[in-house]
């Protein structure tokens, strides 16, 4: 098994419909050791059950807003595990009011909550774990294609999702010395939890269907068995990147055309409105 003997840290799942889920699933199905984060109690009767499922009892309490339950997370690992081989980064928060209407109106306090909850955890997490992780280790975040392109509705998500981009980038010359890779996960659309968030979000699911080139959306599944090969060891000569797993889409300069039943040229979403 490619992740035999790995031991690894999933900070964010909700759920076993979430990104986090399919990477923990993937992971473990190679090998891997887990340990959990959850936010709240509410969270922790969600999150100890999957812990289960995975063979793991390491479940850890973690505001990544807080530095003291960072800290309390770094010591809980080290006397767990000694050290770690990988972290998985699947947090981001954003107020509901902040991804409706025009992204122009974005309160400074409501900018500060997504750039903090969203962004500055990785870095922070990073911080606080790095005397725990292993030489030649691996972090993996999660993004969207809202970062460096406009999406409707994700507003000052997206804008998030590209300081999270660039904290890749220079979190992975900071670790690299040390063999540690630092890597993002661009993942397609996917209802989750943190999608339902979203406005429009079934039509975005749809056009994300029609228009990329595998006709499809992407599964937590397919989405966790690269996040499997970013945290192994077989990405060894890979940091600093944002891998898209989104059938393609992100390839996409406009929409899919097709042909209606006279030949004429037409957009593929006009077959679907």
């Amino acid at each position: 098994m490619i992740m035999k003997g790995k031991k690894g840290l999933i900070v964010g799942i909700a759920n076993n419909k979430s990104i986090a889920y399919g990477i923990a699933k993937a992971a473990h199905k190679e090998g891997a050791e887990l340990a959990f984060t959850y936010l709240n109690e509410q969270l922790e009767k969600r999150v100890r059950p999957i812990a289960k499922e995975f063979g793991s009892d390491k479940v850890y309490k973690l505001d990544v807003n807080s530095d003291e339950e960072l800290e309390a997370l770094t010591k809980s690992l080290e006397k767990d595990f000694g050290k770690i081989d990988f972290i998985v980064h699947s947090v981001a928060f954003a107020p509901r009011s902040a991804l409706d209407g025009r992204f122009i109106d974005t309160d400074r306090k409501s900018f500060d909550i997504a750039m903090q909850t969203s962004v500055y955890s990785l870095i922070a997490l990073c911080h606080a774990c790095e005397s725990v992780l292993n030489d030649n280790g691996s972090v993996l975040t999660l993004t969207y294609l809202g970062g460096p392109k406009y999406i409707p509705h994700y507003n000052v998500m997206g804008v998030a999702k590209a300081a999270l981009e660039s904290s890749v980038r220079y979190l992975a010359v900071d670790l690299g010395s040390r063999g540690i890779r630092v890597n993002a996960i661009s993942a397609g659309p996917i209802k989750t939890l943190a999608a339902s968030g979203i406005g429009d979000f079934r039509a975005i699911l749809k056009w994300n269907e029609i228009n990329s080139p595998l006709n499809k959306n992407v599964t937590i599944d397919e989405v966790g068995n690269s996040g499997m090969y970013l945290l192994s060891d077989l990405s060894s000569g890979v940091t600093g990147e944002v891998h898209y797993v989104d059938a393609g889409y992100n390839i996409m300069g406009m929409g899919a055309i097709d042909q209606d039943e006279n030949g004429k040229t037409i957009m593929k979403w006009d077959k679907f409105r």
